[in-house]
């Protein structure tokens, strides 16, 4: 029992002084900075070519999206996510030592070119949660956590950070093992997430995008619109456009749908009117049974 007492301490002390450094040491590499610089660059692009013209720049829950960034990005590892989860990965390998299993790496592509394990790993996590994505549609209990996200009225970058911290924990804990089994490493990890969220980012602005040809394989901001439309096709009830980064899943397991553009269209979910406008009842909405 030590030994995860120990790792819990080590990993929590760990995170905080990765944190306060991250934020007092501005360099190349830098997640805290990365992601400042991301979203300040989308922002601006969204303030000059605005798709929706009448959408204010400051739009409708801005703030509020931007405290999720806060605390989904930072606060909500701060506080012990990644402590609790070193543990549980801690005990995971334990078991399988217990079980005689030392090595989940199955796939080796240490020795490949850089760009072949950046994009074998681009596509394979986004594939992966494309899946989970699907799920947190189709399953009521992970639904009523990711309505959170679906309460958006009025799409900007910043929206792409309004989503309940259980939705963390789903979307690591049901990744952990395909990629533990290709053996990526943390630095390749780094910048694929940086590229994917960039392409959050993108997804959600106020953008007039959707890349010509190549919107058969990247999402973009007129398709990810649909996905957030109230109204949902009758023969998709569960949601369409599932894509994170890329659209081709959608296309190649026919959830693609985007029938005609409009910047306008109404977003949320039915009896949406009635669902909470602050963080601590969204939060606490999400652990609701008697939601709908």
């Amino acid at each position: 029992m030590n030994k995860y007492v120990d790792v819990f301490i080590n990993s929590f002390k760990g995170y905080f002084n990765y944190l306060i450094h991250e934020v007092t040491h501005p360099e190349w590499g830098s997640y805290f900075y990365g992601l400042l610089l991301l979203s300040m660059i989308v922002y601006v692009l969204e303030i000059i070519i605005p798709w929706r013209k009448k959408q204010s720049v400051v739009r409708k829950d801005f703030w509020l999206d931007l405290f999720y960034l806060l605390f989904n990005f930072f606060l909500f590892s701060l506080i012990g996510y990644n402590a609790v989860s070193d543990v549980f990965v801690t005990l995971f390998n334990d078991g399988l030592r217990g079980i005689g299993i030392t090595n989940l790496v199955a796939i080796e592509i240490q020795s490949w070119p850089v760009w072949a394990q950046l994009l074998t790993m681009f596509i394979i996590a986004d594939f992966i949660q494309w899946n989970i994505h699907r799920l947190l549609h189709r399953v009521p209990v992970l639904w009523r956590f990711h309505k959170v996200h679906h309460s958006v009225k009025e799409m900007g970058f910043a929206a792409q950070f309004r989503f309940h911290f259980m939705e963390t924990i789903i979307y690591k804990s049901l990744q952990y093992i395909p990629l533990a089994i290709i053996g990526f490493g943390i630095q390749e990890f780094f910048v694929v997430h940086m590229i994917a969220i960039l392409i959050g980012h993108l997804n959600h602005a106020n953008l007039n995008w959707d890349y010509g040809p190549l919107k058969y394989v990247f999402n973009n901001p007129k398709m990810h619109l649909w996905h957030h439309a109230k109204k949902l096709p009758k023969e998709h009830p569960y949601g369409v456009n599932f894509g994170l980064s890329l659209s081709i899943w959608d296309y190649l397991f026919k959830t693609a749908h985007q029938p005609y553009n409009d910047p306008y269209l109404e977003l949320g979910f039915e009896g949406d009117e009635n669902y909470p406008d602050d963080f601590i009842k969204q939060t606490i909405k999400g652990f609701d049974k008697n939601q709908s």
